[in-house]
């Protein structure tokens, strides 16, 4: 457990920059030390919250704090309910000084896929798509774009698949994210493997340059495909 001053003495970053990361991966504080909340626990509470939602019949961008407090603060820490309301909204004051939240549609689209996805190997894909739709709430419209380096549709499998392939799970060393991604599947088109590598590009680095290293591209039928410049064992 890490407190902002422990981070900034461990990492080369100003507290800018590390709290701006540290937003980015949902830290929450608690009681001065920075923790990230386990994946259940977190659905856990914005269950909670969307469930509220929907009872209430709230708009989707605008979710009283207030009101979540209240109605959730003898389930949840309070601090835990404002965290994902943090998490997954954006936080705006009324001209009357209320809070409200903007809830992210594609965020917890997106988060509830990971939970249904995380339970099995592969999944139907119409099926998924089925259920997903209807296990996020009312008013949200789930779409493939939104799990962009969290699931991998299979195209070529009957029925159509998806499972469920997160990029912070693969390698960071270039040439070994090339081979897990080429040991996952043989050849690539440039639509799916782009979420895979994209954080590899270094700062003026493109897709097409890194693929142009590690990658052989060829012609199958009428789609430019890549397959690896190497066998993979």
């Amino acid at each position: 457990q890490y407190t902002t001053e422990d981070l900034l003495s461990l990492i080369q970053a100003s507290e800018e920059e590390i709290l701006h990361q540290l937003q980015v991966i949902d830290a929450c504080k608690i009681e001065g030390y920075w923790r990230i909340l386990e994946f259940d626990y977190e659905m856990k509470l914005l269950n909670h919250v969307t469930q509220l939602i929907d009872s209430e019949s709230w708009s989707l961008n605008k979710v009283p704090l207030r009101t979540c407090l209240e109605e959730l603060g003898s389930l949840e820490p309070t601090e835990m309910i404002e965290h994902i309301l943090l998490s997954y909204g954006r936080k705006y004051i009324d001209d009357a000084g209320e809070v409200y939240f903007e809830m992210h549609e594609d965020k917890i689209c997106r988060a509830i896929a990971q939970m249904l996805l995380q339970n099995a190997v592969k999944f139907n894909l119409s099926e998924f798509q089925e259920v997903w739709q209807q296990s996020v709430p009312e008013g949200m419209t789930t779409r493939l774009d939104q799990l962009k380096g969290l699931a991998l549709v299979d195209k070529s499998s009957r029925p159509e698949t998806i499972f469920l392939l997160k990029v912070e799970d693969l390698p960071e060393d270039n040439q070994e994210r090339f081979n897990s991604l080429f040991s996952i599947r043989e050849k690539w088109t440039e639509v799916d493997i782009t979420p895979y590598i994209q954080d590899l590009c270094a700062e003026k680095q493109t897709v097409g340059a890194l693929l142009t290293k590690y990658a052989r591209s060829s012609m199958q039928n009428g789609v430019k495909v890549y397959n690896s410049r190497r066998p993979i064992s």
